[in-house]
C-alpha cells in the first residue's frame, strides 16, 4: 500500500520542485494576499443538522438507517444558514427518498479540522457515552485544511487510513469525498492557483488508495466541483468566497448520493446495472490517478475470488437530484458541548 501511495501522491506533481527564489517569493506573496482577501463573511457556526430525516417513512419496517459525518467544514455545512442545506441534512434526505426508510443523523464534523483531527472525531463517534449504535455508513470529507496547512500527503494519509480502519472493523460502511480542489477558489491567482490545483490532486489520488485498500469507497470531489465552481462562482461559493453555497453544497451531495445508497444496498437495482456498464477495472494506483481528474468518479475494491485484489473498480453514476429541504426533523438531538466548539474557517 505504501508503494502505490508514493506513486498517487507522485501524480501531477512534476514542477513543483523547479521553483526558484523569485516564483518562491511570489507564491508567498500570493498566499498572503489570498489569506486576506477569503475567509470573509463566514463568522457564524454552521446550523446544526443532527436528527431523524424521512419521517414519512416512519411505517417503514425495519430501524433508520445511521448515517455519520465526519472531517471539516465541507462536511459541516459552514456557510450555509439552514440545516436542510448541510450536506449531512442532503444526505440524509437523499437515502430516506431513495430507500423509503428514515434515516438519523450524527455529525462529528468540525470546522477547521485536519485529518489528524479524525482520530478524536472516530473516538466520539464509536465510543462516546450516549451515541446511537454503530452507523450504518459514514462519510468523510477531509484535505482541505491539509493542503493549506502543509501537511505532508503521508502524513495525511496516514490518519486518514486509521480512521476509515476503525469504522471498518466497527463494522460501518465508509465513503470518503477526496481532497475538493482549491485552485477552484475564485480570488486565488496565478501561479499559486495551479500549485493548489495539483497539491490537491495528489492528496485525492492517494486518499484514494488508502480507502480502497481498506474496503471503503471514494468519490472524486475535488474534479467535480473545480470546473463546475469556476464556471459559476458566484452561485457555487458563499459569501466568504471560499466555502461552497447552498448549491455548492448540493452538487457536492448528488455526488456522494449514489455511492452512499449504495453502499447500504439502496440503491435502486436498474441503476446499480446502468453503474455496472460504465465500470472501468484499474490497478488501485491508476485508478487513482485517473479519479483525480474525471468527475465525479466513485472507486471502488475490486472483489477476485472473494478477496480484495490491489485492483479497483471505476464508476460514473448518474446522478440524481435531491429531494426538496426536509422539514419535519429533530435539531435537537446533539452533543450538549457541541455548539461550544472552537469554529474556524476550513
Amino acid at each position: 500500500m505504501a508503494r502505490r501511495i508514493a506513486t498517487a501522491a507522485a501524480y501531477g506533481g512534476g514542477g513543483l520542485g523547479l521553483l526558484g527564489g523569485a516564483a518562491a517569493g511570489l507564491v508567498l506573496t500570493e498566499v498572503r494576499y489570498t489569506r486576506w482577501r477569503v475567509g470573509k463573511g463566514t463568522e457564524e457556526d454552521p446550523p446544526v443538522a443532527e436528527g431523524i430525516y424521512g419521517t414519512a417513512f416512519a411505517a417503514a419496517p425495519g430501524p433508520p438507517w445511521r448515517l455519520a459525518m465526519l472531517g471539516d467544514s465541507t462536511a459541516v455545512g459552514l456557510g450555509v444558514r439552514r440545516a436542510g442545506q448541510t450536506p449531512g441534512a442532503l444526505l440524509a434526505s437523499g437515502l430516506a427518498a431513495v430507500s423509503e426508510r428514515p434515516v438519523e443523523l450524527h455529525s462529528v464534523a468540525l470546522s477547521g479540522a485536519e485529518s489528524s483531527d479524525l482520530e478524536r472525531q472516530v473516538s466520539l463517534l464509536l465510543t462516546e457515552p450516549g451515541r446511537a449504535p454503530v452507523p450504518d455508513v459514514c462519510v468523510i470529507i477531509i484535505g482541505a485544511n491539509d493542503i493549506t496547512g502543509r501537511v505532508p500527503p503521508a502524513r495525511s494519509v496516514k490518519y486518514l487510513a486509521e480512521a476509515v480502519a476503525r469504522l471498518r472493523t466497527a463494522g460501518c460502511q465508509v465513503v470518503v469525498g477526496t481532497c475538493p480542489d482549491l485552485g477552484s477558489v475564485e480570488p486565488i491567482g496565478q501561479p499559486l492557483r495551479w500549485i493548489a490545483r495539483r497539491l490537491c490532486r495528489q492528496l485525492a489520488a492517494a486518499q484514494t488508495i488508502a480507502v480502497v485498500e481498506l474496503g471503503g469507497r471514494t468519490v472524486s470531489l475535488g474534479a467535480l466541483l473545480g470546473p463546475e465552481f469556476a464556471a459559476n462562482p458566484r452561485e457555487l461559493f458563499g459569501p466568504d468566497r471560499y466555502h461552497p453555497s447552498a448549491e455548492g453544497y448540493a452538487t457536492a451531495a448528488m455526488a456522494l448520493l449514489p455511492t452512499v445508497c449504495d453502499a447500504v444496498a439502496a440503491w435502486p437495482a436498474e441503476e446499480r446495472a446502468e453503474a455496472r456498464r460504465r465500470e472501468r477495472l484499474l490497478p488501485v494506483a491508476a485508478a487513482a490517478a485517473r479519479a483525480a481528474s474525471e468527475s465525479g468518479t466513485e472507486v471502488s475494491a475490486a472483489d477476485s475470488g472473494g478477496r480484495r485484489a490491489p485492483w479497483a473498480l471505476m464508476r460514473r453514476r448518474r446522478r440524481r437530484p435531491l429531494p426538496e429541504e426536509e422539514r419535519h426533523h429533530d435539531e435537537g438531538r446533539h452533543e450538549e458541548g457541541q455548539q461550544d466548539r472552537e469554529m474556524t474557517p476550513m
